[in-house]
């Protein structure tokens, strides 16, 4: 009685809640131990196999769950570990990324349909050839990111492990713009009705060759952006779209010349900056 006069109201008013929360807590501690007794007297009276198989139904969920995820995760590690599933995933990836690219040139073909005795079969044709070199250079990087990871080089989202592994591609793709080989490869796909009136060929046949001419430029053009997807993730989509929106970018007629290498300035000086990165 004297501790409660000696203090101000506040810490009455704290000293009153402080018991009845105490009493409120033992209240429930009593009733919690008087559930678990008779839950326990239930458990004991039931028959021995049915006991265990109702205390046993809970863990047996838990572990069903656990080995539920871990197979999940396992299908999709395994996914990323085999050639199969990862080729498909960088052939529709080259779909998705090329696509965009190749229709200039498409176009340039239909232009030439009436004037040069072009046919929808050479049309065909010229759109396999093109598939067929992408198609091959996605078997081409599978390999090589199953080597990468192999070695530990990168994780199961194809990302580099290694800060300096993703800014020497940077560095690498950015200093490629700058070479005579990215000159004569974009030099022709950039302007592809150039290329036709140079090697044009008349069916199927013909549009198959020059689909793979034009394939094979535009793979010497732009295979550097593919390998950058092991920088930012190869399933990064926000870092591949980057990429698509560079190789689109270079291909347009109004401006592609002239971005060349200042986006090659833009990559060089992005894996200069990440190699400082703390």
């Amino acid at each position: 009685m004297s501790l409660s006069m000696g203090m101000d109201f506040f810490g009455r008013m704290s000293m009153d809640n402080s018991m009845s929360q105490m009493e409120t807590m033992s209240s429930n501690i009593s009733t919690s131990k008087m559930f678990d007794e008779q839950n326990m007297a239930a458990i004991s009276s039931m028959p021995e196999d049915t006991s265990k198989s109702s205390t046993g139904s809970m863990s047996s969920d838990k572990n069903m769950a656990n080995v539920g995820s871990m197979s999940n995760g396992m299908k999709m590690d395994n996914s990323m570990t085999r050639f199969l599933p990862l080729f498909g995933m960088w052939a529709v990836m080259m779909a998705a990324m090329m696509f965009p690219t190749m229709i200039p040139t498409l176009k340039s073909y239909e232009d030439l349909l009436i004037s040069a005795d072009g046919t929808r079969l050479g049309w065909v044709g010229l759109l396999l050839g093109y598939s067929i070199i992408w198609i091959t250079f996605s078997a081409l990087i599978t390999v090589f990111q199953l080597g990468l990871l192999s070695l530990g080089l990168v994780d199961m989202m194809g990302k580099a492990k290694s800060i300096w592994i993703s800014s020497a591609l940077l560095i690498i793709a950015g200093a490629f713009q700058f070479t005579r080989a990215k000159e004569v490869c974009h030099g022709v796909c950039h302007n592809p009705m150039t290329y036709f009136l140079g090697n044009w060929k008349t069916g199927f046949d013909g549009g198959l060759r020059m689909g793979l001419g034009l394939g094979a430029f535009c793979a010497g053009c732009c295979w550097l952006f593919m390998v950058l997807g092991f920088a930012g993730g190869v399933m990064n989509f926000l870092w591949m779209g980057l990429a698509t929106v560079f190789m689109v970018t270079e291909k347009l007629p109004a401006i592609g010349h002239y971005v060349i290498k200042p986006m090659g300035a833009i990559l060089i000086a992005s894996g200069i900056l990440l190699f400082f990165l703390p």
